[in-house]
């Protein structure tokens, strides 16, 4: 059995980084400091909502559909309209 050398780990993804901080920097230009604020903490309890919010945020962005920066009551709305609607279970005993 061999033990792998230094040599040998794999090489860093660049693109990758450059991926996120293009992504970083997009979502700083359309989110106003608060929105930004909310999408990271979001990000730490729910980070499939927030990929799916910034995704969208994105896309609308490339398209020139964002006018301005999305403020963070805009980004609340996005929030609601973007999570599963909640179910409300009545259980009734007989």
């Amino acid at each position: 059995m061999s033990f792998p050398e230094s040599n040998d780990q794999p090489p860093i993804d660049n693109t990758s980084n450059e991926l996120a901080a293009q992504k970083e920097q997009l979502l700083k230009q359309i989110l106003s400091p608060e929105a930004r604020m909310r999408l990271n903490n979001i990000k730490m309890v729910k980070p499939e909502l927030s990929d799916m919010v910034e995704q969208y945020l994105i896309g609308m962005a490339t398209q020139g559909k964002i006018p301005g920066q999305i403020s963070d009551d805009q980004l609340k709305q996005i929030l609601l309209s973007a999570q599963q609607p909640k179910r409300d279970f009545k259980i009734n005993r007989v």
